[in-house]
């Protein structure tokens, strides 16, 4: 007699679960035909190996099966870390944190706040292409050391100095973690999501790159149009009015 009880549902929740991130993390990185045939893989070899029990087609795929994860965990170990990365992340004590330095800190947030939103605004008006992520939770450090550290306060003429065409860090990303300009020239994941506009440049495709990898929120300034957008949670908004990025930042 078969029985389901309350193991058996847990066991299904888990594995849709799984495979629900699986998807989302394949899709995200542009992979997702990759998804559907490890799938259908799968499921040849389950149908193949247990119900058919065909010992000799059996055995033999559950060779690939091994070293099939190991060819896996290889080609994806990028987003297998950054899962690793959210799991470990401490943002619930972060949370807790936040809750007794609110009204001390409210007040340099919101100053910090109009500095970003007045630097792109700025920038914004001379076409000047920008690229400004700000840490949230997730650790931006493996970032940070792939550019210049700055370690400054953040400041709307500094913000346009580097930025500025003729400035050796204008062509990568500045990173604001903790209230303060961490790094500058900053390379980033670039995204291949195949959703992304073709106008859209590398700055764009960076900003959704570590919009996905992370919980970081990246502004970008448009070298060609002007125009602001903002990645982030793995999306991208164009076009941005100022007084919406002000909204955006500060509600954050």
């Amino acid at each position: 007699m078969i029985t389901f009880g309350i193991k058996d549902a847990l066991d299904i929740l888990l594995v849709a679960l799984l495979l629900f991130y699986l998807y989302r993390m394949m899709k995200e990185s542009g992979s997702l035909n990759i998804f559907i045939g490890v799938l259908t893989f799968i499921a040849v070899w389950v149908v193949t190996s247990e119900i058919l029990e065909m010992r000799l087609i059996g055995t033999l795929l559950d060779k690939v099966m091994n070293i099939g994860l190991i060819i896996f965990v290889i080609l994806f170990q990028g987003p297998i870390k950054n899962f690793l990365v959210k799991v470990g992340s401490h943002r619930r004590w972060d949370y807790i944190k936040r809750i007794f330095h609110r009204k001390t800190d409210k007040q340099e947030d919101h100053t910090a706040v109009l500095a970003i939103v007045r630097a792109c605004m700025s920038m914004s008006k001379t076409k000047t292409g920008a690229l400004i992520v700000i840490q949230r939770n997730d650790s931006l450090k493996s970032y940070e050391v792939l550019g210049d550290v700055i370690d400054a306060n953040i400041n709307m003429r500094l913000i346009e100095n580097i930025f500025f065409k003729n400035s050796p860090l204008h062509d990568g990303a500045m990173i604001i973690s903790n209230g303060r300009i961490s790094s500058c020239g900053c390379i980033l994941p670039v995204s291949h999501d195949k959703s992304i506009s073709r106008s859209l440049g590398l700055r764009h495709r960076s900003a959704l790159g570590i919009a996905q990898a992370t919980d970081a929120i990246a502004i970008v300034v448009s070298e060609e149009t002007g125009n602001i957008s903002v990645a982030q949670n793995g999306k991208l908004y164009v076009k941005i009015p100022v007084t919406e990025l002000d909204h955006f930042l500060s509600a954050l």
